[in-house]
């Protein structure tokens, strides 16, 4: 009988004012496109994204989540901060609309690199890509059809201070996907007690 697997990712979440904003970012962004589109994601749903996991096996999990409370006992808090918009891979033809993110990103750089140290002998590639923190704004369903996107349109610029790092499962419906965090997050600075639940 074949081990369950659940979709997980590792990521810094977002304040609920960072949110809100970009979620007015989304609107002003939807109104110069045709409905559809884009596949615009929910505030409530926004996140950096250090790595993701995909189908993970559940006995894994544990093992993953004390990973991740060393690496982030060893983690200075650092912030990020909001501003412009781009694109992947390239204006012409976008396929994943974003939020950019500069200040503290060596550090945020440092913690991706030490999460793939630790996932690696686990069995996960490390990832060749540069690390490049970002925040997903949309999935452009055609890209014909969002060439007039003003992408020098501002964004207020807001802090996102980093203390933690989450371990989140995704389950995908066709409502959307819904988040579920496996331990709500591992604190920078400091170790858990062991703990034999997720």
């Amino acid at each position: 009988m074949a081990e369950k697997q659940v979709r997980m990712f590792i990521a810094i979440a977002l304040p609920e004012d960072v949110r809100a904003v970009l979620g007015q970012v989304n609107d002003r962004l939807a109104a110069q496109v045709p409905p559809r589109a884009v596949r615009w994601v929910k505030p409530e749903l926004m996140h950096v994204t250090l790595r993701f996991l995909g189908d993970t096996a559940v006995s894994l999990i544990p093992t993953i989540a004390a990973e991740l409370d060393r690496a982030a006992a060893q983690q200075p808090k650092f912030q990020l901060t909001v501003k412009g918009l781009g694109c992947f891979p390239n204006r012409k033809r976008p396929r994943v609309i974003w939020a950019g993110l500069q200040g503290d990103v060596a550090q945020a750089d440092a913690l991706a690199a030490a999460i793939n140290a630790f996932l690696s002998p686990m069995g996960w590639e490390v990832e060749e890509r540069p690390f490049q923190p970002h925040l997903t704004l949309g999935r452009v369903n055609d890209s014909r059809k969002v060439q007039q996107i003003d992408w020098g349109m501002r964004i207020e610029e807001k802090v996102v201070a980093v203390t933690a790092v989450h371990l989140i499962e995704s389950q995908l419906r066709p409502s959307g996907p819904v988040y579920t965090a496996h331990r709500p997050y591992q604190p920078f600075g400091l170790i858990r007690q062991p703990s034999n639940g997720l």
